[in-house]
């Protein structure tokens, strides 16, 4: 930059300022216009046509992009870090596998850690973004700084008798964390490593009207490494059988589906449920070209050696449709080996069905097509050995098959298909002997692909005592996936906690639940829903599990550091207040440790910058990592002065498991 500029003198003050400042956008505009003056001259500085040119069939070839993007950088930037934080971008070379089912997933930002703020505040459209995108190489450093446990303050014990300071902290405890969820889940990583059985999500779906305040409208691409930086994280936390479900509607779903397939594993994937939301007669907007009425529930398991057994809905078990009788009269035509069964088979005359009111001596008819031909023994029989007999046996015979099925008898009737043009069968099965013998009396009901909630939807407005217009999620919904995935007295997971569904309904459900949320009006609305739980709340699904009141939660808060300074500049109205700020920042922030400060303050231009871009470099100067207090200096003189008696005791039984007495 020094030669740069000794190259620009020679043209006088049209790129040079009297005090020696670059005028930045008069070089970039003449350079992007090919002036002929000024490239002559920067190329025959040594130093400049070396770094900036190549030679290609005998021809100089000045690179000028590359160029370019030097004097895009602050001065006051000092180093390749610089580069990154402003060069992000689309991988040039493919990453996709070729010859291979594999589907990768290739976005901008990949190898990064996304802090991500929770509010619109923290993600100032007008203000601009100033989230770290922090390379997992190159700034390995900043993220472990980052991922560092944070000091938790102001802990309150919350039961049926009401508020009290929290000095101990028991793993029974319920619990709520407010602040960012990326840098709490990392502050619990090692307490609740390997135990969560269920994380429910119900993140932002990042269309830009959050009725949460939540930061809405991130880019397709941050919204990926938003979400990617939070699952990996949460992925550690769950249990080995351990399940996270995440809803969302279409405008990312599909996209996270392949994100969660690269974290997870694709054979890792349960299911997805889709669930109607409202009905078509309920429109969010009457201007509305389409109506958006299906959200879908995304489910994983953590582990791919683990069985996940969802606890199934049962009904009694139905003898309906077991109303077959078959009867059969003379010797069967022929008798022959098929795999290792012997198959007796009987032309159509010699068979008899008969249909009665089902019973449980009765036979079930069940057609041999589609997935039953892969689904069981009598399905996979058919299959391979009697599909495509009717060319050799004819139409309409009937097989007996011996040694087959779960029914306690000593065969199974299947037939072939009956006229010509017809290549289906069936098979006569009876009801299970488990079902015959008394061990069972209920069937056991598969969770469904597609469930009806658009009427628990409408109607969840003031559930819990919180008023929530949009986004709020039904007790009843939480109610399915808690109790198919977890049992009493797991712990359920909830970071995007918003208006506290998820932890209203585990309380009722006896599970144990952890919460992370940043919102401050949405803390507020979690906090007094769960103290109408513990008082007896009859809203919900309260009536279903005779909820009577009780149970208790610990609230704390990551204790904040730079966030207040942040906070102070993203409110900030005037220069005035912008420099308040900063001569307050000068004496108690942690500034980030690439800032020249002599260099920022002695900028000429910096000055005459438009308010909004001088706040966004004040921001640029705090240390994003620091945000938060770290817990590892809990005990330094400069942070225990900070920290009332019981939150010190407090952190000391949440991080080491000591009582405090």
């Amino acid at each position: 930059m020094e030669q740069v500029k000794d190259v620009l003198q020679q043209f006088g003050t049209k790129y040079i300022t009297k005090d020696g400042s670059l005028k930045r956008n008069a070089v970039i505009s003449d350079l992007d216009k090919y002036d002929k003056d000024l490239m002559v001259a920067l190329l025959a500085n040594n130093l400049i046509k070396d770094e900036y040119t190549e030679q290609i069939a005998d021809t100089t070839v000045f690179k000028l992009n590359h160029f370019i993007e030097m004097f895009e950088y602050q001065e006051f930037w000092g180093n390749s870090f610089t580069k990154y934080a402003n060069r992000i971008g689309l991988t040039s070379d493919d990453k996709f596998i070729s010859d291979s089912d594999d589907v990768v997933l290739d976005f901008p930002y990949k190898d990064t850690v996304l802090k991500a703020g929770m509010t619109k505040d923290d993600v100032d459209k007008e203000v601009g973004a100033d989230e770290p995108f922090l390379n997992e190489t190159l700034a390995h450093s900043e993220i472990s700084e980052l991922f560092e446990p944070k000091v938790l303050v102001n802990a309150k014990l919350y039961d049926t008798e009401g508020e009290h300071k929290a000095t101990n902290f028991d793993d029974n405890d319920n619990l709520v964390i407010k602040g960012n969820n990326l840098i709490a889940l990392h502050s619990i990583a090692k307490k609740y490593a390997g135990k969560i059985k269920l994380i429910y999500l119900d993140p932002p779906y990042n269309t830009g009207s959050d009725s949460f305040k939540y930061n809405d409208r991130f880019s397709h691409a941050t919204w990926l490494t938003f979400m990617k930086s939070r699952l990996e994280i949460a992925k550690t936390l769950m249990s080995d059988n351990g399940v996270i479900a995440i809803q969302l509607d279409d405008s990312e779903g599909p996209y996270l589906k392949v994100l969660t397939d690269s974290i997870f594993g694709r054979d890792n994937e349960l299911f997805t449920q889709y669930v109607l939301v409202r009905y078509a007669n309920k429109t969010l907007k009457s201007d509305m070209d389409y109506h958006k009425q299906i959200e879908q529930i995304h489910y994983y398991k953590k582990n791919s050696n683990a069985e996940v057994k969802p606890n199934k809905d049962k009904v009694p078990y139905d003898y309906s449709k077991f109303c077959y009788e078959v009867k059969t009269t003379g010797k069967p035509s022929s008798s022959i080996m098929l795999g290792d069964k012997q198959v007796d088979i009987f032309t159509k005359d010699q068979v008899e069905f008969k249909k009665t009111s089902g019973n449980p001596e009765g036979l079930k008819e069940i057609w041999a097509s589609g997935t039953i031909l892969n689904g069981n023994s009598s399905g996979r029989f058919f299959r391979d050995y009697l599909s495509g007999r009717y060319k050799k046996d004819g139409y309409g015979v009937v097989y007996k098959v011996y040694d087959i099925g779960d029914d306690g008898n000593d065969y199974r009737f299947f037939t072939g298909p009956k006229k010509a043009g017809a290549t289906k069968g069936k098979y006569y099965q009876g009801v299970p002997l488990d079902v015959k013998n008394g061990k069972t009396s209920q069937k056991l009901l598969p969770i469904p692909g597609f469930i009806d909630m658009a009427g628990s939807f409408g109607n969840d407005r003031l559930e819990g005592g919180v008023e929530l217009r949009n986004g709020k999620k039904p007790e009843k919904l939480l109610k399915n996936i808690i109790k198919y995935f977890s049992n009493k007295n797991d712990y359920v997971m909830d970071f995007f906690a918003g208006s506290g569904s998820t932890l209203a309904t585990a309380m009722k459900m006896s599970r144990k639940f952890i919460a992370i949320e940043q919102i401050n009006e949405q803390i507020i609305k979690i906090n007094k829903r769960l103290n109408n739980v513990i008082h007896g709340d009859q809203t919900g699904i309260s009536k279903e599990v005779n909820w009577q009141g009780g149970g208790s939660f610990v609230y704390t808060e990551l204790m904040k550091k730079n966030q207040g300074f942040l906070y102070d500049l993203q409110k900030a109205t005037t220069i005035d207040e912008l420099n308040a700020v900063y001569d307050r920042m000068k004496q108690g922030a942690d500034l980030d440790f690439r800032v020249d400060l002599n260099k920022f303050e002695n900028d000429s231009e910096r000055a005459s910058l438009p308010f909004e871009d001088q706040k966004k470099l004040l921001i640029k100067l705090l240390d994003k990592n620091q945000l938060y207090y770290n817990e590892a200096n809990i005990d330094d003189a400069d942070v225990r002065d900070l920290i009332s008696d019981s939150d010190y005791r407090f952190n000391k039984s949440f991080y080491n498991g000591k009582e405090s007495k």
